[in-house]
């Protein structure tokens, strides 16, 4: 299986070169474009309820997409739903975690679940769960903005929401930035303070900071009372 990701970091895609009878799976609504020698079959990857795990407490599809190259071979691109960058890797056996909606495509070998992650993400803002991917293969992940790549030795702070994805290798816990006056005037509330040796993946933009710049921009419907 030959891959290239095209147009990062601001609007990237994944081209997958598929060899005859070769599968990837993706999220729904990833698929741009594919080859004619290509099929695709839509379930719920590891059955009803992991299906239904992932997207009640994982925020993720009920359904997952699983292309095979039937005929010969071909290509298909996926991209993720928001506008940003996609970084592949491979996996050989130990889990990776990735926060839910980074999911965008992988080897249909591997798993993907919904992890517990504690009630600190929950005062972290990010939720309860993440996403588990475990089994050898490979794997893309996206984000909101571009990917950096942090190999942490030790310790280190980053903010909640520019969390992409992590080795297992790695642990954290959720505090203020600051005092009581940085938590709620900073504008940065709570963190995550990695420890450990490991790869961590940041996004260079986040989501909700971006929802509360356009929100003054909206059109408002007025009150003719």
């Amino acid at each position: 299986m030959e891959h290239e990701i095209l147009c990062k970091p601001d609007f990237a895609a994944i081209r997958i070169k598929l060899a005859q009878g070769e599968q990837v799976s993706a999220e729904p609504g990833a698929m741009v474009a594919m080859d004619s020698s290509i099929k695709i079959e839509t379930a719920a990857k590891g059955g009803f309820l992991k299906g239904l795990k992932r997207a009640v407490v994982g925020g993720e599809s009920f359904f997952m997409n699983t292309f095979t190259a039937e005929t010969g071979e071909g290509s298909l691109y996926l991209a993720p739903a928001v506008p940003g960058d996609l970084h592949h890797i491979v996996l050989s056996g130990a889990p990776f975690y990735l926060q839910s909606g980074a999911y965008v495509a992988s080897d249909k070998s591997i798993e993907v679940d919904s992890k517990w992650s504690g009630a600190k993400t929950f005062f972290g803002g990010e939720g309860l769960f993440m996403l588990q991917c475990s089994g050898e293969g490979n794997l893309w992940f996206s984000s909101f903005g571009a990917i950096h790549e942090v190999d942490v030795q030790g310790s280190y702070i980053v903010d909640t929401g520019a969390i992409v994805a992590f080795e297992n290798t790695l642990n954290f816990n959720v505090k203020s930035v600051g005092g009581l006056k940085s938590l709620l005037f900073s504008g940065e509330g709570l963190v995550c303070e990695f420890n450990g040796t490991g790869k961590l993946y940041i996004q260079t933009r986040q989501p909700a900071g971006f929802v509360s710049w356009v929100n003054p921009f909206r059109p408002k419907k007025s009150n003719n009372n």
